[in-house]
C-alpha cells in the first residue's frame, strides 16, 4: 500500500489515519487561512458526507498535534493553515478580509523577548498587519 505525504505527517505526530483527517489537513493545505467553514466545504467535496462536527473536532485534534495553527482575526472566524513553528506574522486586508503570511522581520523569534514579559513565558507571538489589499486598492 502506497503511503501519503498527508498519512505520513499525521502517523508522525502519532494520529491515526482517517479520511476526515486526510481531507481536512489537505484542504488547509491547499487554502491556507481557511476558516471552518471552507475547510467543510473542501472536505465534503472530497468525502461526500462529512458532519460539522466531525471537522470541528478533526481541526481541533490537528491543531492540538502541531499541525495547524490556528489564528483569530479581529472581526473574523478562526482561520486555519499549515504554517507552524515559526513565530510568523500576517497582513490583513480591512475590505475582503484576505489574509497573507509576513516573516518576522528580524529573524525567527526575537518578537518573542518584549520589553517586559510580567513573569510570563512567552512561548508565541502574534503580530498582525491590518491595511487594504492590491485589489481593493484598484477598486
Amino acid at each position: 500500500m502506497h503511503q501519503t505525504d498527508t498519512e505520513t505527517v499525521l502517523r508522525a505526530a502519532s494520529l491515526r489515519v482517517t479520511g476526515p483527517r486526510v481531507a481536512v489537513l489537505e484542504a488547509v493545505e491547499a487554502h491556507p487561512h481557511s476558516d471552518a467553514a471552507a475547510v467543510l466545504q473542501v472536505a465534503r467535496a472530497r468525502l461526500g458526507a462529512v458532519s460539522n462536527q466531525a471537522v470541528y473536532d478533526v481541526l481541533n485534534a490537528l491543531t492540538g498535534a502541531g499541525l495547524l495553527r490556528r489564528i483569530e482575526p479581529e472581526g473574523s472566524p478562526a482561520r486555519y493553515e499549515r504554517r507552524v513553528g515559526d513565530n510568523h506574522h500576517h497582513v490583513i486586508c480591512r475590505r475582503c478580509g484576505a489574509i497573507s503570511d509576513v516573516d518576522c522581520a528580524t529573524g525567527d523569534t526575537p518578537c518573542l523577548e518584549g520589553s517586559d514579559d510580567h513573569g510570563f513565558v512567552v512561548d508565541e507571538v502574534e503580530v498582525t498587519y491590518w491595511g487594504m489589499c492590491p485589489a481593493c486598492q484598484a477598486a
